[in-house]
């Protein structure tokens, strides 16, 4: 999620749904918090409190500096936490955080810190913690994650200091080990929810500094402040996380241990959960129809959007007439019907169905549909661009090696064909292979995804704003000004308005991404778990309030 959070993903997470998870269901949702009965096939289950799960792609960081995918969230999650976490209802609770206060202008929060936050090493949480690591988050030469953003847009002097300004300019302020004071630039009503985000967690700043380099590598080189601690990783076979015995709320952590095991093919990975090795499992669209009769069978809805990002510099591609071809040339709603069968929707923009807006509506039903198919649109515009360009571009679709991923683009291959002609080819690298090459613009189009970190439309609309390569190294000065305005802007309908006409920019016309589907899942859950839940933004899966029958 790149991801949330610059890499948020083409990510897949059989354990969070489509890649981001969710307790935030629809449609026939069954068991992600409330359970389900029957024989689901896990009958190998012995009566340990075990709870075994995959991903879909390999756990690239745990660095939280540096890490910026669903897995590896879904990871930090668990092993740590920050001020606020998430409820089963997507609720911010306190966290390492007893209480907040804030002020009158909505523009200073006070929180105190639990007396009984510890360490996994015993050491006190504090407020100094805090501040180290989120300092650190904005510093541009160790926030490597691209989500510095998600600090510097709220916090006072935060911006100035990731440009090189003063580490003692920014609103955060240790006044004691127990009391953590943020100055905001302006109201921000969702702020506790980024406050649960793995970039705000605390870390210790001698131990991390002890660990240098190797920080992160291992168990050994990590601290823990979670519900669990990590006894062993490897990133492309797995995780095993423990219960923290030493966490403020163990008292209500039951699951004893977490297996996470790297399972690229869901086929594979359904045929584990039927051998009982598994307790969950997210379905491909072949196995949908044959498993609605499951017992253990649910489906549900997160806020995530997969879309294809044109590289603006790559030859072809850097031609709109071109672009717009690419966006009219496929049927998105047969893809979801047909391909994915999961739940998942057609995308009609890039902000999905049921986040919120203003006067009780979403923010799609505001905007309504940006997106519609129309192949004789899309060969009208390929030709212009060809006649533009003198010759027909060839044209290169860069995608993780996920199976879901790979069977949109073979659908999305089909359809290029069918309606303009051509044949586009598909390169298929690792999900962090392909992260790397577009974070170097070593790519003309690549299909990428991204969760929301909030429940508002700036977590996707402010992506646009930084320039980078992965984004398609976009430049434009009236979508930059959209943004900054909508941040300062009080008046929420005026607000939400700036970001509804800067969605109509990016998508309907500059055309720099294309919005594919709004994410979707179906899944297979064993009888056994119960409270197994699953966030539509933010860090997208918890383990703390799953309890094993």
């Amino acid at each position: 999620m790149k991801r949330k959070k610059v890499s948020l993903l083409a990510t897949l997470l059989v354990v969070s749904a489509i890649f981001t998870g969710c307790s935030f269901t629809g449609g026939d949702s069954k068991g992600a918090s409330s359970g389900t009965t029957g024989d689901t096939g896990n009958a190998a289950q012995t009566a340990s409190k075990d709870l075994r799960l995959s991903v879909e792609s390999e756990i690239k960081d745990l660095n939280q500096w540096a890490a910026s995918d669903d897995v590896s969230f879904t990871v930090l999650n668990n092993i740590g936490e920050g001020l606020y976490r998430l409820d089963p209802k997507n609720e911010p609770q306190p966290a390492m955080a007893e209480s907040s206060e804030l002020s009158e202008d909505k523009l200073t929060y006070t929180f105190k810190l639990r007396a009984d936050a510890k360490w996994s090493d015993g050491s006190p949480v504090t407020a100094a913690d805090f501040k180290f690591a989120w300092l650190r988050e904005m510093d541009p030469k160790t926030g490597t994650n691209g989500y510095s953003f998600i600090m510097t847009d709220y916090i006072v002097g935060a911006a100035e200091y990731a440009e090189g300004g003063s580490a003692d300019k920014v609103g955060i302020e240790a006044k004691d080990d127990k009391t953590l004071v943020v100055h905001l630039k302006q109201p921000t009503p969702y702020f506790l929810r980024l406050t649960s985000l793995a970039p705000y967690f605390p870390m210790k700043e001698e131990f991390v500094k002890s660990q240098g380099e190797s920080y992160a590598l291992s168990p050994q080189n990590m601290l823990f402040n979670g519900p669990y601690t990590l006894t062993s990783v490897d990133a492309a076979s797995g995780a095993v996380l423990e219960k923290n015995a030493g966490y403020w709320d163990a008292a209500n952590v039951k699951v004893d241990k977490v297996d996470l095991k790297v399972i690229k093919e869901k086929s594979t990975a359904l045929n584990a959960y039927k051998a009982g090795q598994l307790d969950r499992v997210l379905l491909q669209s072949s196995d949908v129809n044959a498993s609605k009769s499951d017992p253990g069978f649910g489906t549900g809805i997160n806020f995530r959007t997969t879309y294809l990002q044109f590289n603006l510099k790559a030859d072809g591609v850097s031609n709109i007439n071109i672009r717009k071809a690419l966006e009219y040339g496929f049927d998105s709603k047969l893809l979801a019907d047909q391909v994915l069968n999961n739940g998942s929707k057609a995308a009609t923009g890039l902000i999905p169905d049921q986040m919120s807006a203003t006067g009780g509506k979403s923010f799609r039903e505001m905007q309504g549909d940006l997106i519609t198919p129309d192949a004789a649109k899309a060969k009208s515009y390929w030709e212009q661009g060809v006649k533009e360009l003198g010759k027909a571009p060839k044209i290169t679709m860069l995608v993780a090696d996920t199976s879901e991923t790979k069977d949109v683009a073979t659908f999305m291959q089909s359809e290029f064909k069918k309606n303009l002609g051509i044949d586009v080819a598909i390169d298929t690298k690792t999900s962090k292979a392909r992260g790397q090459l577009m974070d170097n613009s070593q790519y003309q189009m690549a299909i990428t995804a991204w969760g929301a970190d909030y429940d508002d439309a700036m977590t996707y609309l402010d992506l646009w704003a930084n320039h980078t390569p992965y984004r398609g190294n976009y430049e434009n000065p009236k979508y930059d000004k959209l943004i900054t305005d909508a941040k300062k802007e009080t008046d929420e309908a005026r607000r939400i308005d700036m970001l509804l006409a800067a969605e109509k920019i990016l998508t309907a016309e500059d055309v720099v991404v294309v919005p594919i589907y709004f994410g979707g899942y179906s899944y297979l859950l064993s009888d056994k778990v119960e409270g197994l839940d699953y966030h539509p933004y933010g860090n997208p899966v918890d383990f703390k309030y799953a309890s094993i029958k």
